[in-house]
Order: C-alpha cells, then structure tokens, then sequence
C-alpha cells in the first residue's frame, strides 16, 4: 500500500510500517500543497494520507475525497505520541475501502484486575 505522510508528521513515522511503502509530502515535492490540494494531489499516487489534522473531518467532504484518509487522534505529533498508535494503525489499514476517512484511537486499557 502506498501511504502519504502529511507535513506535520515526522518521517520516522515510516520504519513503523515496513511493509507499506510510505512517503512524507516534502519527500515527493508538496511541502507547499495543503488541505484540498493536497488531498487532490495525493490521490492520483497513493492509496492513503495519514494525517493527525482532526479537523479534517470538517475541512473537505470525506464522501468526496480521491484518497482513503487515516487521521490519528493522538494528542501531539511528537513520533513518542504516535508510535503507540501503530498496531491500530496497520489493522486499520488492513480494512480499509477506498476513499474512506477513518479516525484511529488507542484501544482502551484492559482492567488487569478482572477474573
């Protein structure tokens, strides 16, 4: 699967996901492009554009989106705020449909005082 990180996220990001093949938007030459642009662009050579933008939502119109987006609910875009985010991340991604806008939360911690 080919993946687009947005601006704001760090690239270290990528070795998190060995199995895609991920880019960053200044590694494929749109550090300028933003928001719609963007989105436009991304859409004719990746399948999804991972952001943390949650606002997104409310910017573009996901029924209208040329790319599948996959928008982190972590609090910041420190790579240590990420990273806990990865396995819900990729099974996300197993599951995805094309031009989807999903947002991906931790799963809730299980109470280890259970029987």
């Amino acid at each position: 699967m080919k993946i687009l990180l947005d601006h704001c996220l760090p690239r270290r990001l990528k070795r998190l996901f060995p199995e895609h093949e991920i880019s960053s938007a200044g590694e494929v030459g749109w550090e300028n492009l933003r928001n719609g642009r963007l989105l436009a662009a991304a859409g004719t050579k990746f399948d999804v554009f991972l952001t943390i933008d949650k606002n997104l939502r409310y910017q573009q119109n996901p029924a209208k989106l040329p790319i599948s987006v996959v928008v982190i609910m972590a609090p910041t875009n420190r790579f240590e705020d990420l990273a806990p985010f990865a396995p819900e991340i990729k099974r996300t991604l197993e599951r995805l449909t094309p031009g989807a806008l999903v947002e991906v939360f931790l799963p809730p911690l299980q109470d280890l005082h259970r029987a």
